[in-house]
């Protein structure tokens, strides 16, 4: 049980870390019952909330991504340029949520949004 939430967040820490190096920005840790990460440009100026999801699969693979419905809420109501994140084994998969359309599925107690490939989605592999 350790282990794998061990290697979630080390997932979790090298999908925040590639994104924010796109634009030489940083991030901050949140509260384990709020969103994943408060995200900051090069100048440490506040520019957008972040989710973090992992897919124990590859970028071509990991279609329908998928997030909790409370956190995607709970993102959302942030209103500073919401972005879901989705660490896969090669890369990640990000998008703004303004835009993002998916289903929604009542699933061990919860509901869960899938996500389809979009045109707002985008990728990077990892180096």
């Amino acid at each position: 049980m350790q282990l794998q939430q061990n290697e979630e967040l080390r997932r979790e820490k090298r999908a925040i870390d590639c994104f924010v190096n796109m634009f030489s920005g940083s991030y901050q840790k949140l509260d384990p019952n709020d969103i994943d990460y408060k995200v900051f440009d090069s100048e440490n100026k506040l520019i957008a909330y972040a989710e973090v999801s992992s897919k124990v699969k590859t970028i071509r693979d990991a279609y329908p991504l998928s997030v909790s419905a409370k956190k995607l809420l709970k993102l959302s109501d942030k209103r500073l340029n919401p972005v879901l994140i989705w660490s896969c084994e090669d890369g990640i998969i990000y998008s703004k949520v303004k835009g993002l359309s998916g289903d929604i599925v009542w699933e061990d107690e919860d509901f869960v949004v899938y996500f389809d490939k979009q045109k707002t989605m985008k990728y990077i592999r990892f180096t």
